[in-house]
């Protein structure tokens, strides 16, 4: 899997907003007064549902004052889960899994598509398409192999030509159906297979 990408132009400052002030009070709530560094994963993901799905450093540093822990302790759970960006992600924000069940059935062939059409390097925006890629662990779609995470949305089965198709949809804001790629509904076996591998 690829290391994060960190942005190089951060912003000086974070602050919450007055709604998510009143959500973190919530939170909070949630933890004794000797436990409230465990709230370190929703506060984060506030952060980043707030700054337009990418959390800056100076979020990080703010929340560890909220939770009376230090920096790189945040830093860490930041950079540990794929679901936190720490960079601007594009309008289209795909997430490619490479866990093996998708890499068995070509997920990384899905990656150099992603590298063909979208970016060379994870974690970059292209302007022209308005989209960003990363690798990502097990997205729980196994049996639907290989497949990719589009913003909220699931698109599997998918080929090399499959994705590309999807991937310069982008640039005229279409994308297909979502789920399975290849017409089948649900997650029902292809040709009553019962091995991921068509001769296993």
């Amino acid at each position: 899997m690829s290391g994060k990408h960190i942005a190089k132009n951060q912003p000086s400052s974070f602050i919450f907003s007055e709604e998510n002030k009143e959500k973190i009070k919530d939170i909070l709530k949630k933890y004794p007064n000797t436990k409230k560094k465990s709230a370190v994963m929703p506060l984060l993901y506030l952060a980043q549902k707030q700054n337009n799905n990418w959390i800056p450093l100076a979020a990080i540093k703010l929340i560890a004052t909220m939770i009376n822990t230090t920096y790189i302790k945040v830093y860490e759970v930041a950079t540990f889960y794929s679901m936190y960006n720490l960079a601007p992600v594009g309008k289209y924000f795909v997430q490619v899994c490479t866990t093996t069940p998708c890499m068995i059935r070509g997920s990384g062939k899905i990656v150099e598509t992603c590298k063909k059409i979208i970016s060379k390097k994870p974690g970059y925006i292209n302007e022209d398409l308005d989209s960003s890629w990363i690798e990502v662990e097990c997205l729980g779609a196994c049996v639907n192999a290989p497949m990719v995470q589009i913003n909220k949305d699931y698109y599997e089965d998918l080929t090399p030509e499959k994705a590309e198709t999807i991937f310069k949809g982008f640039k005229k804001g279409q994308l297909p159906n979502i789920g399975s790629q290849s017409g089948r509904k649900g997650s029902e076996p292809l040709e009553k297979r019962t091995t991921l591998l068509k001769n296993a």
